[in-house]
């Protein structure tokens, strides 16, 4: 689940730089991420596989070995944020940077709801605080006219900052890159059983 999150950030932010417009269902399912602070298993954080359907079947896609139906784009988005994890972990200044961060957006939530523009901007901004500043950038090809408009490049960082969270909990789960390598098959099987599920 938190692999396919992570493909679900990437699909979004895709479908924002290259269009201007992202699944609201799936965006706002992705945001929710960032606030579910206490819960005991990851499932709890993701809530049923419909919430992460797109990231499941993108997923599928980019590891089903047809190379028709990969695209190499989203697979270095994913990369990027399993790198930038990485970095993050030994970090702690910028962990606590962001938990606190979170916190005060959270806090905004009684009066906003998760997909206002408010919140996003709160998102974006906690988003080049800390992670924008760690190297090598993920950095987001698309249309020029749409990742120009503020309100995408706000919420392309909001979804780059919830794939953060995916990698996150990817990793505590005993994720890595050469998981990602040599365990496609038991990905694959996983994220076909949770799709059956919808």
């Amino acid at each position: 689940m938190a692999l396919a999150g992570m493909f679900q950030a990437a699909t979004l932010v895709q479908q924002v730089a290259r269009t201007g417009n992202a699944a609201g269902a799936a965006m706002e399912a992705s945001l929710e991420t960032l606030f579910k602070f206490d819960s005991k298993k990851v499932a709890d954080i993701y809530g049923s596989p419909a919430d992460i359907s797109t990231g499941l079947r993108t997923l599928k896609k980019q590891l089903s070995g047809v190379t028709e139906k990969q695209d190499m784009e989203i697979t270095r988005y994913v990369l990027g944020l399993i790198h930038l994890e990485k970095k993050l972990r030994k970090n702690t200044g910028m962990l606590n940077k962001l938990a606190e961060g979170l916190n005060n957006i959270q806090d905004k939530m009684d009066y906003f709801s998760l997909t206002h523009e408010n919140i996003i901007a709160g998102l974006a901004g906690l988003y080049q605080d800390s992670i924008s500043t760690l190297l090598p950038r993920i950095l987001v090809d698309g249309e020029q006219s749409y990742l120009n408009q503020t309100s995408n490049a706000n919420k392309i960082r909001a979804l780059l900052l919830a794939g953060i969270r995916s990698a996150v909990l990817w990793h505590q789960c005993g994720g890595g890159r050469i998981q990602f390598l040599f365990r496609r098959k038991a990905y694959l099987s996983s994220a076909d059983e949770l799709l059956k599920k919808l």
